[in-house]
């Protein structure tokens, strides 16, 4: 058999695997999973050391370690790597594969990496991973085995693997928002069985004369939660939609946060928890009531998963004054019980109730999702640092007004 001829069954061979591979891929609907099998398929197209995918936070714009054959769950969540000064943050910014044959002599390689985890790089292979046109995110192979160079078939081969693994990511990601529609229709549920229960028994003949007054509450606050939960529904269809319109106004955000603390003052109270503000006169641009509606739900998450006589602080300082335009930000900080590291990750998911907040009373799961929406509506941020058994403080920044 001649070289050639060698060659091109090598190449048919690794043509077949990817078919497989992609039928793989498109049949697994699990995130993690899926993740989990393009890096393994990936380590083995190439016959590299490893392999990694990262994807653009579509939250802070920053690229994030989703998988990677090297790094554990808690590496994965610390590291985040810059577009600027990065090979993958250049691959996804030029959407074109680059391929770094000796790391020590490119001054792009984002070094930080391996001082953290104390491996070394010798080369590297990154390609963008599109879907609908749009790139996601990168995919990279690391160390190509036996001290080989990473060649043309690596980068095709790597290529048509990120477009088929891009695909799957998207469908997978919008399999689980599909899930909205069905966590509302549950979370729907049961206030509606206990409407409906309620009425069966207040029609009964035999129902002591004092159960009423008990059962006529009971519906009042189910009707309340059901439209409580409804109007959340409607207000984070509007804004993801961008149907939502903000009312931008100059405001004083110091008046708001008064405003804002004397409404949740009394349920404080009666869990014998402070509330303090240290904020100086800013003003600020925005949609005064949707922002009243952030800092509303932020202050009432801080009291109700409070400790019994704790303290809730909401403080202003300049966020980033230099920026156009400079950014205020708000923090709103609890002596509570503390967020886990895994739950953080999903607090501004729809319908997300993290295990840390059993034994309180539930919300709907979508005040945070909602302020998020709003706050990077304003061109700002939101995010939270948190300590088991040493509270939590969440943030968001909001465009300051300076004097001209």
């Amino acid at each position: 058999m001649s070289v050639s001829s060698d060659a091109m069954q090598k190449q048919l061979a690794r043509y077949e695997r990817i078919i497989e591979i992609s039928q793989q891929l498109n049949s697994t609907l699990d995130l993690a999973t899926l993740l989990r099998h393009i890096v393994s398929a990936a380590t083995e197209l190439t016959n590299s050391e490893g392999a990694s995918i990262l994807l653009l936070d579509e939250a802070t714009g920053e690229l994030r370690f989703e998988q990677a054959s090297n790094l554990s769950a808690t590496e994965l969540e610390r590291i985040i790597v810059p577009i600027e000064g990065s090979i993958a943050g250049w691959v996804v910014s030029h959407g074109e594969a680059r391929v770094i044959q000796d790391v020590d002599r490119e001054p792009s390689f984002f070094k930080n990496v391996d001082e953290e985890l104390e491996f070394r790089t010798r080369n590297i292979l990154a390609v963008p991973m599109k879907a609908r046109s749009r790139v996601i995110g990168a995919l990279e192979s690391v160390n190509k085995n036996g001290e080989e160079r990473f060649n043309s078939e690596d980068i095709k081969t790597l290529t048509i693997l990120a477009g088929q693994a891009a695909i799957a990511i998207e469908n997978a990601k919008l399999f689980q928002q599909s899930d909205f529609m069905s966590e509302m229709v549950h979370e729907l549920r049961t206030p509606l069985m206990a409407l409906k229960t309620s009425t069966a028994l207040l029609v009964r003949p035999d129902l002591p004369p004092e159960k009423h007054g008990y059962i006529v509450s009971t519906m009042q606050g189910e009707t309340e939660r059901l439209i409580r939960l409804t109007s959340e529904f409607l207000d984070l269809a509007r804004l993801e939609s961008g149907r939502a319109r903000l009312e931008m106004s100059d405001f004083e955000i110091t008046r708001l946060i008064h405003e804002c603390v004397d409404i949740i003052d009394s349920q404080a109270v009666t869990r014998g928890i402070s509330v303090q503000i240290q904020s100086d006169d800013h003003m600020v641009m925005g949609d005064r009531g949707k922002l009243k509606q952030v800092l509303l739900n932020l202050l009432t998450n801080a009291v109700k998963y409070n400790r019994e006589g704790g303290s809730v602080l909401i403080s202003t300082y300049l966020h980033r004054a230099k920026a156009n335009p400079p950014m205020l930000a708000v923090a709103v900080s609890d002596t509570g019980y503390g967020i886990s590291k895994e739950n953080q990750r999903s607090m501004f998911q729809k319908f997300f109730r993290g295990s840390d907040t059993s034994g309180f009373t539930a919300g709907t799961g979508l005040g945070l999702a909602i302020a998020k929406q709003i706050v990077q509506g304003h061109g700002g941020e939101i995010w939270l640092d948190s300590e088991v058994g040493q509270g939590s403080t969440f943030y968001l920044t909001l465009p300051l007004v300076t004097s001209s």
